[in-house]
């Protein structure tokens, strides 16, 4: 690795907007945005519907990033920070693979420079003042029973979805349920990624629907005066993270909401001081592009203000094979309708994307030459990733075709819905547009929600989709994929937007039989194995 001085130098961030962590990682104060003078051309990264072990989209983002720069183009990258919960269960780290990995890559899927700390600890502090205005005479008037602020933890643990607080001694009452999400899930961490600057971090903060009074009356965070302590802790969160590729290329790690509970893209400042500072921005959307593209182009560059020039799908034989449900040639053609999906869905929203055949040492030849010719005969621009094995060189396909696709005009994006329609329109949109099912199945408490969000006068906001990422409705491979059935709706006022659960989407996971945390151990010398 390159001392990460030399990395913001490629960029041309002055030196005194650059904070060390040590010799490889450093914090970049969001002062740079205007101090950079490029304007960056954005490239999106999504993927098809993917397995539950992930197709490879941040190795393939991190391995395209290193083909610019053998290109000789200025480049950097912009992802999202891992989550640990994850690096202990079934998926592990998320630093990409092989010699397309950012690096050091054993702190940046543990704690790094602390954000989810931090993220988790201003959470917990709202969630503690909450319960503290209770204790002391409840000046608010707060229901106890309408709490629908949790609390907050980044690892995967079941046994905290629901829980009892204020068991015990009589000091302690009343006891009341309450329950955690995971970090990525916490609103917190959204508002970190929408917040613009400093100012915009309070204003989000303060606004955060956190309960309401017994007599129906909306309780926020502003009411418990909890804006400024929750700011003063997320200071250091707010400014991104600088490191590298495997190649040494700067690459932006920020933020960590989740693809499938949550928004799944990196913060807008860090995109927005790449795209200062390169002369191209390659970004990363969470899961299939029925999620983490969808809210990238109907919300997230929408409220950034961010300009896509070109869209990239990542696939695999693996996930057309699972899609088919099977494991020979005529799955990988019943499979290759879900890739289709996604590419008509990306069409509809202006762009022509191309395809990134993720190449796996268990690939036969006869598999991507199939593959190859379903693309061609549906006309579709592809490229071979090899960039797990290969690093750069593995993309020099790619870039010449996404060169090509960013000279063009800059694309005016077509969105599946307008923020003025109506809550139950903007969902059916998505779902019927997006997700490709017939009709929305609004269960009573989903109907209950929207009559109340209408009422507290915040129907305007967009769309999060919480669902299941294995499938277009969130449903189970084989059973009905026509309904979409959303269970309830939430209110994230800070970060401004609604969250929509579909069918029975956990915002706690949980570790498998056997985690991957029975496998991780160090050395005498302090070196971690087996994490990835």
């Amino acid at each position: 690795m390159e001392d990460i001085q030399s990395i913001s130098d490629q960029l041309g961030i002055r030196r005194d907007f650059v904070e060390n962590y040590g010799k490889y990682m450093a914090k970049v104060q969001i002062g740079a945005i205007g101090e950079g003078t490029k304007k960056g051309k954005l490239i999106l990264v999504t993927a098809m519907s993917p397995t539950r072990y992930g197709e490879g989209k941040t190795t393939t983002t991190i391995g395209l990033s290193q083909a610019f720069k053998r290109a000789g183009k200025s480049v950097s990258i912009s992802i999202r920070e891992p989550s640990m919960g994850p690096c202990f269960g079934v998926k592990g780290g998320a630093t990409g693979g092989g010699r397309s990995k950012v690096e050091p890559s054993d702190r940046i899927n543990l704690l790094f420079t602390g954000d989810f700390p931090a993220v988790s600890a201003a959470h917990n502090l709202l969630s503690a003042m909450i319960q503290n205005h209770i204790y002391h005479g409840n000046e608010l008037n707060i229901n106890q029973e309408r709490i629908v602020f949790p609390r907050t933890i980044d690892m995967n643990d079941r046994s905290l979805r629901n829980i009892i607080v204020n068991a015990g001694s009589a000091d302690n009452r009343p006891i009341t349920k309450d329950s955690f999400v995971i970090t990525p899930a916490s609103e917190i961490m959204a508002i970190l990624g929408f917040a613009m600057d400093y100012d915009d971090l309070v204003k989000r903060l303060s606004r955060i629907l956190v309960a309401y009074t017994n007599s129906g009356k909306p309780v926020y965070s502003s009411d418990l005066k909890a804006e400024g302590a929750m700011a003063s802790i997320l200071v250091d969160a707010l400014k991104p993270n600088l490191v590298q590729t495997t190649e040494g290329v700067p690459a932006f790690i920020h933020t960590g909401p989740f693809g499938n509970i949550a928004h799944g893209t990196s913060s807008i400042i860090a995109a927005k001081i790449a795209l200062t500072h390169s002369d191209y921005v390659i970004t990363e959307a969470g899961f299939g592009s029925d999620l983490g593209a969808e809210k990238f182009l109907n919300m997230v560059s929408r409220e950034g203000g961010l300009r896509i020039s070109a869209i990239l799908v990542v696939a695999t034989v693996r996930a057309l094979k699972s899609l088919g449900s099977g494991n020979d040639m005529e799955s990988i053609r019943t499979g290759f309708t879900n890739l289709l999906h996604h590419v008509s869905n990306l069409k509809n929203f202006g762009f022509d994307p191309v395809i990134a055949l993720n190449r796996f040492s268990s690939d036969t030849e006869e598999e991507i030459t199939e593959v190859k010719n379903l693309l061609m005969d549906n006309h579709i621009e592809f490229g071979i990733s090899e960039v797990f094995l290969k690093g750069g060189e593995g993309a020099m396909d790619l870039v010449n075709i996404l060169i090509d696709k960013c000279n063009n005009d800059e694309i005016e994006v077509k969105h599946t819905y307008d923020y003025e329609d109506t809550i139950n329109t903007k969902i059916e949109k998505i779902a019927t547009h997006i997700y490709g099912v017939k009709s929305v199945n609004f269960q009573k408490s989903a109907l209950i929600n929207i009559k109340h969000i209408e009422q507290l006068g915040f129907s305007h906001l967009p769309i999060c989709m919480a669902k299941n990422q294995y499938s277009f409705s969130g449903n189970d491979l084989g059973q009905d994929d026509n309904v979409l059935n959303v269970t309830s709706i939430s209110v994230s006022s800070g970060a401004g937007f609604l969250v929509v659960y579909c069918g029975e989407i956990m915002t706690m996971p949980g570790l498998p039989k056997i985690p991957a945390a029975c496998d991780i151990t160090i050395d005498s010398k302090g070196n971690i194995f087996n994490l990835f």
